[in-house]
């Protein structure tokens, strides 16, 4: 038998205020989600008779979420703004950085310096200009307008990010595929993608979540309520506290929002390792 290391008075000390945090830790995170849960099943409507295990249970608050608001509309307008976004924002960033990783052209600190000033800027410097071009070029009213600007402005951060990835990457596999008769599009898709398959999925994560999450740019761009975001239609589904507004279905719109971030949280969990090239150019 192996015979067990026994510890220290200080670090048996040590251990419990490790796990003695741990366990405040989840207290923290773990309490307000029960008590959104517990409020989405209430048959209260009532902000103060809400409790953290609920009197009686009731599945009402999803059904009349879906059948007497625009919920569903709401979210399948911002399903298709983070969906497209994600896969245009992977696209453009990891193309671009590999053109800028890769290759030597003129121009090109240059350029590079230029897109990180853009990254000096607060986002919301240029909500009044985006308004003004969305109104003369009349793209108001429009999620796909959301889909253009998101991507444009994931550019500037996520190029410097996936472009010192790519650095990291050995450039003799780049050259032993020229070697065997590659072309630099093959190379891209053969070589470059699969290896730089954990900072796309950490890209592509980052680019769902913010337009999932956005409010202020659905704000100022979309006014009709059929074009409504789940940020925007949840906060006019509660403004001036309305008639049809009640907590638990608030709750209740909270916890589905909720669903597709856990969802690729855990589809893109298995992506992001490290080392992902460990052994890929043993001879050097």
């Amino acid at each position: 038998m192996v015979k067990r290391k026994r510890l220290s008075p200080r670090q048996r000390l040590f251990s419990v205020l490790i796990h003695l945090q741990l366990l405040l830790v989840v207290f923290i995170v773990l309490v307000p989600v029960l008590w959104i849960v517990s409020s989405s099943l209430s048959t209260t409507s009532a902000l103060s008779d809400l409790t953290l295990i609920p009197k009686k249970i009731t599945l009402n608050n999803y059904i009349e979420l879906f059948t007497k608001t625009n919920f569903k509309l709401w979210y399948m307008n911002t399903l298709i703004v983070a969906l497209l976004t994600m896969v245009f924002t992977a696209l453009v960033n990891i193309f671009t950085a590999f053109i800028f990783a890769r290759y030597s052209f003129k121009g090109r600190k240059p350029l590079l310096m230029f897109v990180m000033l853009f990254q000096m800027f607060p986002s919301f410097l240029g909500l009044t200009a985006l308004y003004v071009i969305c109104l003369n070029f009349n793209l108001l009213n429009n999620i796909y307008t959301l889909v253009i600007i998101y991507v444009a402005g994931s550019i500037p951060g996520n190029i410097f990010l996936a472009r010192g990835y790519l650095l990291n990457l050995p450039r003799t596999l780049d050259e032993a595929a020229y070697i065997d008769g590659a072309t630099k599009w093959q190379v891209f898709i053969h070589v470059i993608l699969p290896l730089a398959t954990p900072i796309i999925a950490f890209i592509a994560m980052n680019a769902f979540i913010g337009p999932w999450l956005d409010y202020i740019l659905p704000r100022m761009l979309l006014s009709a309520n059929e074009k409504n975001t789940v940020a925007l239609g949840l906060y006019r589904f509660v403004d001036n506290l309305s008639a049809d507004y009640n907590v638990p279905r608030f709750a209740a719109a909270s916890l589905i929002i909720a669903v597709p971030i856990a969802l690729f949280q855990m589809i893109f969990q298995r992506f992001l390792v490290t080392g992902v090239t460990a052994g890929a150019n043993k001879g050097e």
